[in-house]
């Protein structure tokens, strides 16, 4: 058989005890998964900048995203329940669509977590820095931030390379040397995660109410100050999304920038092998987080806007804790950014946890080295995976600025969606009679339409953010040509 053709059966196959997870994990574990993978950064951080992209049409430009991922979710829902097995939207792939499909999407994943989780670190740091100087306390420039793009072009100049991106003014200002808040954020998870599924998981939980509670707090307080004619001019930068400056700017560029504030159910999906009664449970993991976040989400941002225009927390670290501050709640800003501080976290916990597991399966398949992914018998986790894993996230946080962190987790994302959408519809016609405990409704409908809306945000993304996508995908099939496509475990069977 074709490298390319080769799949995976439907349940993964027989498989060793060391390479087998634990079924530890019911629906509330996995709402509080879902929902404390997308709720963070997003609606923390990303807020104020994609405000400054769409003014008050970024309220329309949260709907639209989460149609797309609402079309996407139930994909999911039909494969995860058919397939409880770890690894989310690649192991749908290699069974839907081939091995060398699974391996691009593959890449593209370990593309999305170690980037989100990294760019939701950076944005935690920032609230760490936030709420210390709120109380008189000032770390080291050159600690809490990782170098800028001057710093950046300037390496990339002396070494006689391209500069990355020519938009960027290489006279900016001098930022830092390396994000050390972030980094022990990591390191901190990656410790949580190997310890085990459930023990994480519940800490997971009281992590997510903590969240949530902060976010309707910032309703509450700011409701009383809603002043509608914020809302006018609706589109001030148009309805679509066009060059300016550098960058990308109107409603449609703000959703795919947004995007990141929405994605995270897709880790609730990776769990399926750690999951009891993975038919029942994943549907209401995957469709619960989504439902609970869309709302939440377009609840906040409708206050965000109504308490303050948009042009005056466009370039704000901390938008909630800013906007709190310009109504006169300088308590509830620091009590909420303590609250972020504390609770966000756990968008870092669930965003490693997927990706961990993500290599652990690819590795299990042979597809990367085997000997990282054995399971440790005390933890019944992947530990060495969970370590390789946040090494590379570290690195990221380190020294990559946000935005740009951001849009690149979104490229891996759209791919990734766009491949379950396929792989649902591929699995209607090659396995028309497979038992499946959740059926997508109107499934050529729902497919279709989540395939274009992933692939029109997609091309709403940034030209460089594009460009580097492919160019990580180039590599991607470098490495397995040179390695996984001799070392396949389907190419031993």
């Amino acid at each position: 058989m074709a490298f390319w053709s080769r799949t995976k059966p439907l349940g993964g196959g027989e498989l060793a005890a060391h390479h087998t997870l634990k079924r530890t994990l019911s629906w509330p574990h996995l709402v509080a998964l879902g929902v404390g993978a997308i709720v963070g950064m997003g609606i923390y951080v990303l807020i104020g900048e994609a405000a400054g992209m769409a003014g008050p049409a970024v309220m329309i430009s949260f709907a639209v995203v989460a149609a797309v991922c609402a079309c996407v979710a139930l994909a999911y829902s039909e494969l995860a329940t058919m397939m409880p097995v770890s690894g989310g939207a690649y192991s749908y792939s290699y069974a839907a669509l081939g091995e060398l499909a699974a391996w691009i999407i593959g890449w593209a994943l370990i593309l999305e977590y170690s980037v989100a989780a990294s760019a939701v670190a950076v944005g935690w740091s920032g609230y760490v820095n936030s709420f210390l100087q709120s109380i008189g306390l000032d770390l080291p420039a050159a600690l809490t931030s990782g170098p800028n793009h001057a710093d950046m072009i300037g390496f990339f100049q002396g070494m006689g390379l391209p500069i990355p991106n020519p938009a960027y003014d290489a006279g900016e200002a001098a930022s830092g040397i390396v994000n050390l808040p972030a980094i022990v954020i990591i390191f901190v998870v990656a410790g949580l995660l190997i310890i085990g599924a459930r023990e994480s998981a519940n800490v997971n939980n009281v992590l997510v109410a903590i969240k949530l509670i902060a976010l309707i707090a910032f309703i509450v307080l700011a409701l009383p100050v809603f002043n509608a004619a914020h809302f006018e001019p609706l589109a001030p930068y148009g309805w679509g999304s066009v060059e300016q400056g550098g960058g990308k700017v109107g409603m449609m560029a703000a959703a795919a920038l947004i995007f990141f504030a929405f994605y995270g159910f897709d880790a609730v999906s990776t769990a399926a092998e750690e999951t009891k009664n993975p038919g029942r449970n994943m549907v209401i993991g995957i469709v619960g987080s989504m439902v609970v976040c869309a709302a939440l989400y377009m609840a906040v941002a409708a206050a965000a806007l109504g308490a303050m225009r948009h042009e005056g927390f466009k370039d704000a670290a901390a938008p909630l804790a800013f906007i709190l501050e310009h109504i006169g709640r300088a308590d509830a800003a620091r009590i909420i950014s303590a609250a972020v501080i504390v609770a966000v976290p756990s968008v870092i916990l669930a965003l490693m946890y997927g990706q961990s597991r993500i290599f652990f399966v690819m590795s299990r398949d042979g597809l990367l080295p085997q000997s990282v992914g054995r399971v440790h018998g005390r933890f019944g986790t992947p530990v060495g995976m969970t370590i390789v894993t946040a090494i590379a996230c570290s690195v990221l946080a380190g020294f990559l600025p946000l935005a740009e962190i951001a849009y690149l987790a979104n490229a891996g994302t759209l791919a990734a969606f766009t491949a379950v959408a396929v792989a649902m519809m591929v699995m209607r016609v090659k396995a028309p009679r497979a038992e499946r405990p959740f059926r997508t409704p109107m499934a050529w409908v729902v497919g279709p339409l989540a395939v274009i809306g992933c692939l029109y945000l997609f091309t709403s993304l940034k030209s460089s953010t594009i460009v580097a996508f492919f160019c990580w995908m180039g590599v991607g099939l470098v490495v397995y040509f040179l390695y996984g496509v001799r070392k396949s475990a389907l190419a031993h069977a």
